[in-house]
């Protein structure tokens, strides 16, 4: 069987073929940052458990359904370079009334 691909496209290579390995980096280093510190604050286990399922699956949920496909690591740099150059432009349309 032959597979024949067209010369412009974009092979993306992903994790399971579902996440970029970009995003799986970014969960990673998210998760275990928020893993040490729940274990500074938190004695419980209970808590501990409800503190990191509470942070770390909004992060997974967008990484994994995304943003029409938009990997989280460009929405996430898209919305901070907005954030720094924020910029609005009006235009003032002049009518001449007859």
């Amino acid at each position: 069987m032959k597979f024949i691909f067209p010369k412009n496209y974009n092979f993306k290579n992903k994790l399971f073929g579902i996440i970029d390995y970009t995003t799986v980096f970014l969960n990673i280093i998210w998760c275990s940052f928020i893993f040490i510190i729940i274990n500074i604050f938190f004695t419980d286990i209970n808590l501990k458990i409800f503190a990191f399922i509470f942070t770390c699956l909004p992060l997974f949920l967008f990484s994994l359904y995304g943003f029409y496909g938009e990997s989280i690591v460009y929405v996430i740099f898209y919305m901070t370079k907005f954030i720094f150059r924020q910029k609005l432009y009006f235009y003032n349309k002049k009518y001449n009334k007859f």
